[in-house]
């Protein structure tokens, strides 16, 4: 992979244009003004990168060619970053796509454009990551030149993990997408525990508001009840977050225990049962035996997010297809641990990228723990996957550089959805007339005492 040199900012320079991060709300014809030509915007970029896709598909026969490593990858959009396009000066611009193979593999591609709006030209081209394995990351040199490094030799910080202490100030925003009907909606309400002190510093929601509790697994859960009035409206929560880096921690046998049980997507299964003994065959203790099955989920696993299933946290299809993302990596591991007596847990939140001081997440990301010899031990299998380097610390760590909305899965609150329980709560659950809809959703950050 060659080195190269290129002043790209903070990479998420966009958090600065909240108000136009989500697609179609910026018009060129709005920000014009007489004087000076309108600054680019995200959906300026988006909709850059997405004309060059286009155009090369249709020169491809339906498929964006990149030659890489003397091999031609046929490519098929899956996804734009949005939380990582840049407006890196007034004729230059970053995006970074995820990409689906015509053989299956799945693929992140960084371009550099320049030109203006409606003009920009794809200067390069580079392969960053496969099946979520990154190839190189970014580094801030003395001269703030963002330069590409190799993976083997980066440290920690540019592998995502914040050791000790972390705080941030954490917007959760959201747009209400068009509705004619009564609408409900539930999110999740992040609370301070042993190793997170969460303030909220502002709620700013549509509709009536109240505050429900899980009571199996202590979530808050905040609850809306929506007109059709509502419609389009934003929705944002403002925390305050300091969070500690967990390491293995004292818990209760008798408690531990009530994690054997299975869940929806996390069923008693054959098939996980005899794999799990296959794994762990000749290791004695629970820890050897949950290290085994780590190692299993990581080397049976690849990082992809194309297809349908995937994302669900579907222990029964993470074994049976062997692919997902986070969520589906942890219900797999708790899904083997369960299945030879090793209780386990899942919590999702947001991974606070450790680069860099301020911008949007990559959306949600999970975690997961394990009961054994007296302790609850963190694991993150898919980015141990991504970073072998890690293996070793996401086998007992979670670093500092997380935020926690909710744990478990299952939850039941009163009013609850009408699809029964939550599987799992990061983004916010809409039902009009008691039918889901998506909500547009994006995380963003500012890094504090820095």
């Amino acid at each position: 992979m060659q080195h190269a040199r290129t002043r790209i900012g903070s990479l998420v320079a966009t958090a600065a244009i909240v108000t136009t991060l989500w697609i179609g709300l910026a018009s060129p014809a709005a920000a014009d003004t007489e004087d000076a030509a309108p600054p680019i915007v995200t959906g300026d970029i988006k909709a850059g990168i997405e004309k060059h896709i286009a155009e090369q598909v249709e020169k491809g026969d339906g498929y964006f060619i990149v030659t890489y490593e003397g091999k031609e990858l046929k490519l098929n959009l899956v996804r734009v970053h949005i939380e990582y396009l840049a407006s890196l000066a007034p004729d230059r611009q970053f995006a970074c796509v995820d990409m689906a193979s015509s053989d299956g593999e799945f693929y992140d591609v960084d371009f550099f454009l320049e030109g203006g709006r409606g003009n920009m030209t794809v200067t390069e081209t580079t392969v960053h990551k496969l099946n979520g394995v990154p190839y190189y990351v970014w580094e801030q040199n003395e001269d703030e030149v963002w330069v590409r490094v190799p993976v083997d030799g980066a440290d920690n910080a540019l592998l995502g993990v914040v050791s000790g202490s972390d705080a941030f100030e954490f917007r959760y925003l959201a747009t209400l997408p068009e509705f004619t009907g009564d609408a409900r909606c539930w999110l999740p309400l992040a609370v301070s525990d042993d190793w997170q002190s969460v303030s909220v510093r502002s709620i700013d929601v549509p509709g009536k508001q109240q505050t429900l509790t899980d009571d199996v697994h202590g979530n808050q859960v905040l609850f809306l009840e929506l007109s059709p009035e509502d419609s389009g409206k934003s929705i944002e929560i403002v925390y305050d977050v300091v969070r500690r880096e967990k390491s293995a921690y004292a818990g209760d046998a008798t408690e531990a225990a009530t994690h054997l049980q299975p869940e929806r997507m996390v069923p008693s299964d054959a098939t996980i049962t005899a794999t799990a003994q296959a794994a762990i065959e000749g290791r004695d203790s629970d820890l050897m035996k949950a290290r085994a099955l780590y190692d299993h989920v990581m080397e049976q696993m690849s990082y992809k997010k194309f297809g349908e299933g995937w994302g669900q946290g579907d222990a029964v299809f993470a074994c049976d297809t062997l692919y997902g993302n986070c969520t589906d990596y942890h219900a797999y591991f708790i899904g083997l641990a369960r299945s030879v007596g090793i209780p386990a847990r899942f919590a999702i939140g947001a991974s606070i990228p450790s680069a860099r001081n301020d911008g949007g997440t990559d959306g949600y990301h999970c975690w997961a723990e394990f009961y054994a010899d007296g302790k609850w031990w963190p694991v993150e299998i898919s980015e141990a996957d991504k970073f072998s380097a890690l293996s070793m610390y996401f086998f007992g760590h979670h670093p500092a550089n997380r935020f926690e909305f909710t744990r478990g899965r299952d939850l039941v609150v009163e009013p609850g959805p009408a699809s029964g329980p939550i599987n799992f709560l990061a983004y916010p659950l809409l039902e009009v007339e008691g039918q889901p809809q998506l909500v547009k959703t994006l995380f963003l950050f500012q890094r504090v005492g820095v």
